[in-house]
């Protein structure tokens, strides 16, 4: 394995600790880690990418990074499509595995923010940022542009937070469909199997890409 480097990001309201199992499969595969932890609460999807992110990828350019890739859990994901597209798009760049994306927001979000009695909780416990994953055409994600990079897409069959469809990014390389829940998938054998053979090859490890037949032509 060359020198490539992958940065992982987890989800809303988590911590690096959710990456753990994931990091120790990528390394155990060759990958250089660098799993960061951020304050998904505190602050905006845009402040996130721009504080979180940078330095990380500068890191990974000191120490000559064959490649930058980057694994995601939920919101993770949104934070690099941000940074991608308003940021930087480094030379090195190379493929991106997002796991559980609200790439189209969340009804949940729409749900529980809707409520005026589950507002206030939901603002204190997930902050700025959750209030900002909602499936309205206002909504971060659904303002962020389609994928210009090497793309794969993780999604759950049982995802009750993130459904399929949200998931789907336009442009985007491969999608697969895992037996999992939102929390449950980044802990999943299979689900480590697939993103380093994606990693490493750029489409995921499935006869025909047959979980593609779910959503049909993309």
């Amino acid at each position: 394995m060359s020198n490539e480097h992958v940065i992982l990001l987890h989800g809303l309201g988590l911590s690096a600790i959710s990456m753990r199992l994931m990091e120790k499969a990528l390394q155990k595969a060759g990958f250089v880690t660098h799993n960061i932890n951020y304050p998904s609460t505190s602050d905006t999807i845009e402040n996130l990418a721009k504080n979180a992110i940078p330095p990380v990828v500068e890191e990974c350019k000191r120490a000559d990074a064959a490649a930058i890739h980057f694994v995601t859990h939920s919101m993770g994901g949104i934070l690099v499509r941000y940074y991608l597209e308003h940021v930087s798009h480094p030379e090195c760049l190379g493929r991106v595995v997002m796991i559980a994306p609200p790439n189209h927001g969340s009804k949940l979000v729409d749900f529980l923010r809707g409520k005026p009695v589950l507002r206030q909780t939901f603002d204190f416990f997930l902050g700025h940022a959750g209030g900002e994953l909602g499936t309205s055409q206002e909504s971060t994600p659904n303002k962020l542009g389609s994928a210009n990079f090497t793309l794969g897409i993780i999604a759950g069959r049982y995802d009750c937070k993130v459904k399929m469809e949200s998931a789907r990014l336009e442009g985007m390389t491969d999608l697969i469909v895992l037996p999992y829940t939102h929390t449950l998938i980044i802990v999943r054998s299979k689900t480590f199997h697939q993103t380093i053979f994606f990693l490493q090859n750029g489409t995921f490890d499935i006869p025909c890409n047959a979980s593609k037949l779910i959503f049909g032509s993309y």
